[in-house]
């Protein structure tokens, strides 16, 4: 007789068991699922604070290329020679935007060589006339004659830009996690605006660079804090898209700088670098109506249990985004009023350290980070013509840059709206790593095995081929090293988000100081720097399949939330959650029982089947282990 299994019918408790009692979701750490969608979304109130994020973007474009021509390299001639002979001139050597060209300095044969080129060089000139290229007419180097044995205090000038900004990060990071966002862009805007101006009135080039470090150090944090604040006001679908008009508007302030170098050239009251700098530090003094119009982060002031500050702010966002929070069906205010009695609780970036999957992550955004800018410069390096004119070569690469950084934001656009975050950080790593590798192995094939006797040829075939791996290069670089930080925001929990980012953004700045290093150095084993990092990006390429995509989820809050983003199997998401939900045993096949095992088997088929229907505990708490093994004695 055909039996069918029976249906499952509610019945009272029996042998001691209740049903458990699932207690109703929370509300306030679902802030994408539930508390901003009861504001309005992503309404007027956030769209109108997204643009207040926007505007300092340009000023900080300004800031971060200004190197470039406060400290950029002069063509020199010696008027006064140290020797017997009268006016002669030292050949110029090549201007890079980069500030890769060497500095001033000579032997005693009265031959220009770069700076650190040998041992025992003399600089054997009392006098130069020093000649810039780059649209002012003195800046730092010319001021006080930083060439031939001064030369290095250039370098220290660039190092302390960089490295007051990777300290910014770190300490600047902490801080947000644990003082909040607004306080940290607050402190940051008052501080660039007195280091930053200060910077303009410095006596020496000591006083310079020591006050340079304190600019960069305000400017990563001013840089992280907003970064962090643009990223929590947005949904899930809009966070993407309002971080690439944050970059577009800082490239732009890349495209303009020239322009507004322009602008400052012969002053008559004050010297061109002293204005330039006084301009690009003047516009920050828009920001300081910040403290009053800037509110707090929301999402921050939830995930560290700052309860009463946030029913005031959620109050004022329903105000502005018009929503009548008195109707509002969700229950979020209602559940507000439950835990206004919880004290705030805050997490240091220290406990990342005790997580399975959120630390590896981050080093692993780190590693790409600090990848994509150092090997940044390696393709700039490759791409500069040591042959072109001073002045074209001056303009040309500085726009080529500056033309490649828009192209990766507009390629960055379609390609993670088609691949995801993952995917295509993936595939501008995989672009990175072909142009490294055929740059450093195509071309020495090509010199060893075709073209040997014709030189020029050849010549010419390595500087094309070397041209264009070199833009390809920083092409990928660049979106590598924008997706990299973009990607960290996005899976880093809330309570710890500025400690995170400022771990990612810190690696970002050691690539960057990477080209400094090189120019010190007079670029002595570029070729073993460009292996290194070619190395890296294989090793980027493998740790990143360990990523999760965050495309379309929810920040996480907590560090909990943190874990929940895992790398996803091959199988469709639709297909991993089946297997993984389904506990429920497969009885389909119970009646294919063989008929020869049918007549001793069937009473025991039914007990085993019985036992399976049976919680687990309650199998093993009543010796379920022993009738199944009595089951598999009787042939089952």
């Amino acid at each position: 007789m055909a039996a069918g299994r029976p249906e499952a019918q509610d019945h009272p408790p029996e042998n001691g068991f209740t049903p458990l009692e699932h207690p109703a979701p929370r509300l306030l750490p679902h802030i994408d699922g539930s508390v901003l969608p009861s504001l309005g979304g992503f309404g007027k109130h956030q769209k109108q604070l997204v643009v207040l994020t926007w505007i300092p973007a340009l000023f900080i474009g300004f800031s971060q290329f200004s190197d470039y021509f406060l400290l950029a390299q002069p063509n020199g001639t010696c008027v006064q020679p140290l020797g017997n002979d009268s006016n002669w001139t030292v050949p110029s050597p090549p201007v890079t935007v980069t500030g890769g060209a060497p500095a001033l300095q000579l032997k005693g044969n009265g031959t220009g060589e770069g700076y650190g080129d040998g041992s025992g060089l003399l600089c054997a000139c009392k006098e130069w006339r020093l000649e810039l290229q780059t649209g002012l007419s003195q800046n730092v180097v010319t001021k006080w004659n930083l060439v031939c044995d001064s030369a290095w205090k250039v370098h220290i000038a660039k190092f302390s830009l960089l490295v007051g900004s990777i300290f910014g990060y770190l300490v600047m990071g902490v801080m947000a996690d644990w003082f909040g966002r607004h306080p940290v862009l607050i402190l940051s805007v008052l501080f660039m605006l007195v280091f930053g101006l200060s910077v303009a009135f410095s006596v020496n080039v000591t006083m310079f660079s020591t006050l340079r470090f304190f600019e960069g150090f305000c400017l990563a944090g001013l840089a992280l804090s907003l970064y962090v604040l643009r990223i929590e006001l947005c949904l899930p679908g809009w966070r993407f898209s309002m971080t690439m008009v944050a970059s577009f508007l800082m490239v732009g302030g890349q495209l303009l700088m020239p322009g507004v170098a322009a602008l400052c050239r012969n002053w008559p009251d004050r010297d061109d670098w002293q204005v330039l700098q006084i301009v690009i530090i003047s516009p920050f003094v828009l920001m300081l109506p910040y403290v009053w119009i800037f509110p707090e982060s929301l999402r921050w002031l939830l995930a560290t249990q700052h309860y009463r500050r946030s029913k005031a702010m959620m109050l004022r966002i329903a105000r502005k985004n018009q929503v009548d929070m008195t109707t509002e069906p969700s229950g979020v205010l209602a559940e507000l009023e439950q835990e206004l009695h919880k004290k705030p609780q805050r997490t240091c970036i220290v406990k990342m350290m005790s997580t399975r999957n959120l630390w590896k992550n981050i080093v692993v955004l780190c590693v790409n980070s600090l990848t994509g800018y150092g090997i940044h410069h390696c393709f700039a390096r490759s791409m500069m013509d040591p042959e072109a004119q001073p002045t074209a070569l001056c303009h040309a690469d500085y726009y080529t840059m500056a033309g490649i950084a828009v192209a990766t934001c507009l390629a960055l656009c379609p390609m993670v709206g088609l691949m995801g975050r993952r995917g295509g950080l993936l595939t501008f790593m995989i672009i990175t790593a072909l142009a490294s590798l055929l740059q450093l192995g195509l071309l020495n094939l090509i010199g060893k095995y075709s073209l040997r006797h014709d030189t020029v040829l050849r010549d010419t075939l390595n500087r094309k081929f070397s041209v264009a791996f070199s833009i390809i290069g920083m092409f990928s670089s660049h979106a590598v090293s924008t997706l990299s930080i973009f990607f960290c925001a996005e899976i880093t929990p809330t309570v710890i988000r500025g400690g995170g980012l400022g771990l990612v953004l810190a690696s970002a700045g050691f690539g960057m100081l990477t080209a400094p290093i090189m120019e010190l150095h007079n670029q002595k084993g570029y070729f073993l720097h460009h292996v290194i990092f070619a190395c890296c990006t294989l090793l980027c390429i493998i740790c990143l399949l360990l990523l999760p995509e965050p495309r379309g989820q929810p920040l996480p809050e907590s560090l909990a939330d943190g874990e929940t983003f895992t790398r996803q199997t091959l199988l469709h998401p639709g297909e991993q959650h089946l297997l993984l939900a389904k506990t429920d045993r497969d009885y389909s096949r119970v009646h294919d029982t063989p008929l020869h095992l049918s007549a001793t088997g069937g009473a025991t088929v039914a007990a085993a089947t019985a036992l399976a229907a049976v919680p687990a505990s309650y199998s093993l708490a009543t010796g379920g282990e022993v009738i199944g093994n009595r089951a598999i004695a009787n042939g089952v």
